[in-house]
């Protein structure tokens, strides 16, 4: 008697790629491509009769970039996406979402460096963006990274050579 329940290994084959294409849910449309993270849309331009791309990082709700999309030959309908556009628009979103958050984490978080009573501290303000109740952490370590002092401070506290030193001389009480 045969046993006819193995699978042959052919079979076995073409399930695990079949799965493993399943996984990649790679879209290559016209209008839609979807790989490697990042969804290229083609949509109307409401400001004006032209169309535009939408790039979209998997798992965020908003578009992170928007831009100007060419025309096709028809010069009614949107060009096609192709593999290049969708890599070189792929490589310009991901550099604007990069250099955004460097921009935000710049604005959140600032470092000074003072000079007090023979030792030289690091004052940081690590501003916390809550929606209802933001609030920054004014911190001060010494040169070997131990922290000395934290208290909470606004969210509008300016963090200058002179706030840091005034601060310090005043034995790291609250300012206000």
């Amino acid at each position: 008697m045969t046993d006819h329940s193995a699978a042959s290994p052919e079979a076995h084959d073409a399930h695990d790629e079949s799965a493993a294409a399943a996984g990649d849910q790679k879209i290559q449309e016209p209008r839609l491509w979807q790989d490697d993270g990042w969804t290229a849309r083609i949509i109307k331009n409401d400001d004006d009769d032209g169309w535009a791309v939408a790039m979209i990082k998997d798992g965020e709700p908003e578009p992170a970039l928007i831009g100007p999309w060419t025309m096709g030959r028809d010069k009614k309908n949107p060009k096609p996406l192709d593999p290049s556009a969708f890599i070189t628009l792929v490589k310009t979103a991901s550099e604007f979402v990069r250099r955004h958050e460097q921009q935000l984490h710049a604005m959140l978080h600032k470092s000074i460096v003072v000079d007090h009573a023979e030792t030289t501290l690091n004052i940081t303000l690590d501003i916390v963006p809550d929606d209802d109740f933001p609030y920054a952490l004014l911190t001060a370590r010494d040169a070997d990274g131990e922290q000395l002092a934290q208290v909470r401070v606004a969210a509008t506290f300016k963090l200058s050579q002179s706030s840091a030193s005034a601060w310090a001389a005043n034995e790291f009480r609250t300012p206000h």
